[in-house]
């Protein structure tokens, strides 16, 4: 799942499957690699865990509760 569009419900969608994908490693060392080989990074930054898009930086949503 590529993420190409900001709307709400996208956004929703991709949250969805980085946390499923998370619920499927072992650690968080490999839950970042699986992202990164689907064009996703996981960040921290000021405000809380962000995903992002990969190579360009674009954050997408926050990964906090």
């Amino acid at each position: 799942m590529h993420f190409t569009n900001n709307t709400a419900t996208i956004v929703s969608e991709v949250r969805t499957f980085v946390m499923d994908e998370r619920k499927s490693c072992v650690s968080d060392r490999e839950w970042k690699f699986r992202l990164r080989g689907y064009g996703y990074d996981v960040r921290t930054t000021d405000h809380g865990t962000v995903l992002a898009t990969l190579p360009q930086g674009i954050e997408i949503c926050t990964l906090d509760a």
